[in-house]
């Protein structure tokens, strides 16, 4: 184990991120109301430039006037290359109320980008005498934000969670699809004549992970943009979960339920982690480091796998 001890992550909820576009309010109380962790209403990419102004006061608004329950509740923004940006911070920050607990960030290619954000919010957050501190979300969509995954997860204090964002990402790389998420119908491998397709989104969400628990922040898988294909985005969420992700993003309200099956653990999981904490609790009281349990060897690394399932499960009864 290095010196440095690997710090534990925001206790939130995050199985699911549910988006919404600013321009369409009538559906704010239906997202409230809905299953998911997370709310982020979006200023960015789903809503049209000459509607980004109006987007950005029915959010004030509806920040103030809706119910969110227990929700984290989180607004996107505009990236630092488009001229809204800076207007949605301080409008956000100075006039949404406390309601708020997070500014996604799109697009961040390098630390210096959360590093600008930060700086405007910190003054904002002074002008408007705000008492609790905003966290950050961001998005990896680049081949700069992915080269940079490491100094971006170390570049603000503020920050909590990391996505992946597979459509932009894909355009920045280059890559020869339009698919949102999800196995790409060339990207294969032949085996006897056989074809194996494997997932080209596997390494850079490998990156997020690494560079997202290394500095305590949450991974989070993105987009799936096939909303009809219900068994290909579990498949990607179970993919994602296996890697370490915490949670996906639903750009559909019917990939809700979705999320939150794949990223809640079984009853089944949590009663055997459950075992396990007690079976090496009953070994270090014999003075033993490891133990059998069903046929294989638990060890030290057992007990922190099986305290991932069993913090995961306590925080959804408490939710």
């Amino acid at each position: 184990m290095s010196f440095r001890i690997q710090p534990a992550p925001p206790a939130r909820l995050n199985r699911c991120q549910l988006f919404g576009p600013g321009s369409r309010p009538a559906i704010f109380e239906k997202m409230a109301a809905s299953a998911a962790d997370v709310i982020n209403l979006d200023l960015e990419d789903s809503v049209a430039p000459d509607d980004k102004p109006q987007a950005r006061r029915n959010i004030v608004e509806a920040i103030g006037d809706i119910d969110w329950g227990d929700k984290t509740l989180s607004v996107r923004i505009n990236g630092l290359d488009t001229p809204w940006w800076h207007h949605d911070v301080v409008e956000l920050v100075e006039r949404a109320g406390p309601r708020l607990d997070a500014i996604m960030i799109p697009k961040v290619g390098c630390g210096a980008d959360l590093y600008a954000v930060d700086a405007l919010v910190t003054a904002a957050e002074r002008a408007a005498g705000r008492e609790r501190r905003l966290a950050f979300e961001v998005i990896i969509e680049s081949a700069a934000g992915i080269s940079h995954v490491e100094e971006i997860a170390a570049a603000s204090p503020r920050l909590e969670a990391m996505s992946l964002g597979a459509a932009d990402f894909a355009a920045s790389m280059g890559m020869a699809t339009t698919g949102i998420g999800g196995t790409q119908e060339h990207y294969y491998m032949l085996h006897e004549g056989a074809r194996y397709w494997t997932d080209p989104w596997h390494w850079a969400q490998a990156a997020i992970v690494a560079a997202c628990r290394t500095h305590g922040v949450l991974p989070v898988d993105g987009p799936f943009g096939d909303f009809s294909d219900e068994e290909g985005f579990r498949a990607q969420a179970r993919r994602s979960a296996t890697l370490g992700m915490v949670g996906k993003w639903a750009i559909h309200p019917k990939q809700v339920a979705l999320a939150n099956e794949v990223f809640t653990p079984s009853d089944e999981a949590v009663a055997e982690a459950r075992e396990i904490l007690a079976a090496m609790e009953t070994a270090k009281a014999e003075g033993a480091g490891a133990t059998v349990y069903k046929g294989r060897l638990v060890d030290i690394a057992s007990i922190k796998q099986a305290q991932v399932i069993v913090r995961q499960a306590e925080m959804i009864a408490k939710g």
